[in-house]
């Protein structure tokens, strides 16, 4: 498993008229999880679009345990489980303290620029190697 974590810290825009982070920012959030996982392991979306991938997003799924609020100094941390294939699955908590606020969920796909699923990047797949090995033959 391959993990980032990142401040976050709600703004006043990004709130609704109770004063609890709207549903709707924890997308952009999400976003910032995946950005930061590939760039803390050595790619990023740049790379992948400059090498003719896309990766869009075919699943988003969120669970609200506690509200989050304005200006509440918050942890976002973003996982890899497993090794992606066509599609990569990252999983994400968002936590106040030692008190896990909302899980999420996303599945994205690995497309070129015709919008065909492909694999992912050979040189994305080698700097995952050390976490995520190929399955041998005999594992296959």
């Amino acid at each position: 498993m391959i993990t980032a974590r990142v401040p976050v810290t709600p703004r006043y825009a990004e709130t609704d008229q109770m004063g609890f982070v709207s549903e709707a920012s924890y997308l952009p959030w999400l976003e910032i999880g995946r950005s930061a996982l590939l760039k803390q392991h050595g790619f990023d979306y740049r790379q992948f679009e400059a090498m003719g991938y896309w990766l869009p997003v075919l699943e988003v799924a969120l669970t609200f345990h506690h509200p989050a609020c304005y200006d509440d100094e918050l942890w976002l941390v973003t996982k890899m489980g497993s090794r992606p294939s066509f599609r990569i699955r990252l999983e994400y908590e968002i936590w106040r303290g030692d008190l896990l606020l909302t899980s999420a969920h996303t599945i994205q796909a690995f497309v070129n620029r015709s919008l065909r699923p492909v694999k992912p990047p050979p040189e994305f797949l080698a700097k995952l190697e050390h976490v995520f090995p190929r399955p041998s033959r005999t594992e296959i």
